[in-house]
């Protein structure tokens, strides 16, 4: 069989050489291939071997991993290299400053993968490599996504590399200044939508339907491709031992549906031998998904979405179905946390030395939580993962620390104002030591 869409719906299949985001029932759309037949057979030793290649694609922690994506012929591949991000040990049964995130949240044993050092800073850029890259296999006229920050970063990035003009719709006045900054100096056409991110993703996919442009947001099959291999490296990061849980924020869901898919791939394969579960964490001001869970998902639900964590203000997610399956078919929960706690985990992973994004602190925050429900054994092993770099919401970290007092926030690091006299700094930095 080659690679074909296929709808998990009703089961009707397209080619890849349509343009197609979901079935004609509705549904999203998946991308089957076939992995028995495949020569080299896929094995661990198969990507292992492939782990001392630097250069070009050949060095990517996406592509390293082709025999499990979309086949691309090497000349329409976009690459910067991407992937590659580091796995941290951060359980309280490890050293140094990132044990005290163990500590935080309860585990003996959590390793945290940061996809804040991909080329733009976030794991978009996986999806954005094989996005691109079929987008140029098209030869399409142009491509656009809808973005709270990330995406947009991400592709106007790729979309340059390739040469490709590019459209990004974000919400006005409500993404992060260092997101919107990546946006327009990679030459990006930005659109300010005087509304929020699902107005903007309603509008992205019109004007794409309309004028003829590729749309390169999660409910492309291929962007989902791209961001499985976050599970293939951590998986191999972790010598091929599935970990019991993997804990990841959850916004558009485009990631959740990623990580299940790439998880039933590599059981399917022989990599791992059981599937770890999955917690999806979402904002508490953003959580339609949580909603839907609580109901065993008899119903859907959308909100009008509100948090400080930018990167997962969603209401209407539009990978919902694909989640929803990854949930059920992992055994996997849903849970939510609020601004504050979310805050509070962010810094504690700051001050480890790693840093993330708001959105990324989601992750810490409902491990925590899931631990202290007794969901999550204190000695499990567990597995999170970080989306975003610390830089790319700098405007909420520095107000967070701005807030330093009796009534601050208990981690905040308040800059000290001192006269420029010797006698002066000595003073201030004594209480210190």
């Amino acid at each position: 069989m080659t690679a074909r869409f296929v709808c998990g719906e009703c089961s009707r299949t397209f080619p890849l050489t349509e343009i197609r985001y979901r079935c004609v029932c509705g549904a999203p759309l998946e991308i089957a291939r076939a992995t028995v037949s495949i020569e080299p057979p896929i094995t661990r030793a198969l990507f292992d071997a492939r782990l001392g290649d630097r250069v070009g694609a050949a060095g990517s922690g996406v592509w390293r991993f082709r025999e499990l994506l979309p086949p691309l012929a090497p000349e329409h591949i976009v690459s910067k290299p991407e992937g590659n991000t580091n796995l941290y040990a951060a359980g309280a049964a490890g050293t140094g400053g990132l044990r005290r995130i163990g500590e935080y949240a309860g585990l003996a044993t959590f390793d945290l993968k940061h996809e804040g050092e991909n080329p733009t800073g976030s794991f978009k850029d996986r999806g954005m490599t094989v996005g691109v890259s079929q987008a140029v296999a098209l030869g399409a006229q142009a491509v656009a996504c809808a973005s709270t920050g990330n995406t947009s970063a991400s592709l106007a990035s790729y979309a340059a590399q390739a040469g490709i003009p590019c459209f990004v719709f974000v919400p006005a006045g409500k993404i992060a200044s260092g997101k919107l900054a990546q946006t327009l100096a990679y030459g990006a056409v930005t659109v300010q939508i005087q509304d929020d991110f699902d107005a903007a993703m309603r509008l992205v996919q019109d004007a794409c339907v309309q004028l003829g442009i590729y749309l390169v947001n999660s409910v492309n099959p291929f962007r989902i491709e791209g961001q499985k291999t976050i599970a293939f490296e951590l998986l191999q990061q972790l010598a091929w031992e599935a970990p019991d849980w993997i804990v990841l924020p959850a916004g558009n869901l485009g990631n959740t549906s990623a990580l299940g898919k790439a998880l039933q791939e590599a059981r399917a394969c022989g990599l791992i031998a059981q599937l770890p579960q999955v917690a999806a964490v979402q904002a508490a001001g953003a959580a339609p998904f949580y909603r839907s869970y609580a109901t065993g998902f008899t119903e859907r639900f959308t909100v009008i979405a509100d948090t400080v964590a930018t990167a997962i203000k969603i209401g209407d997610p539009v990978s919902y179905e694909r989640a929803r399956a990854v949930i059920r078919a992992t055994a996997g929960v849903v849970t939510t946390v609020d601004d504050a706690a979310l805050l509070e985990a962010k810094a504690v992973i700051d001050r480890a030395g790693i840093g993330c994004e708001p959105a990324s602190a989601a992750t810490l925050a409902g491990a925590r939580r899931l631990v202290a429900a007794g969901i999550i054994p204190p000695d499990a092993r567990v597995a999170g993962i970080l989306t975003g770099h610390l830089l790319k919401d700098s405007e909420t970290t520095a107000a967070y620390h701005a807030r330093a007092g009796v009534a601050g926030p208990l981690y905040a690091n308040r800059p000290l104002v001192v006269d420029a006299t010797l006698p002066a700094v000595c003073a201030a930095l004594e209480p210190y030591l």
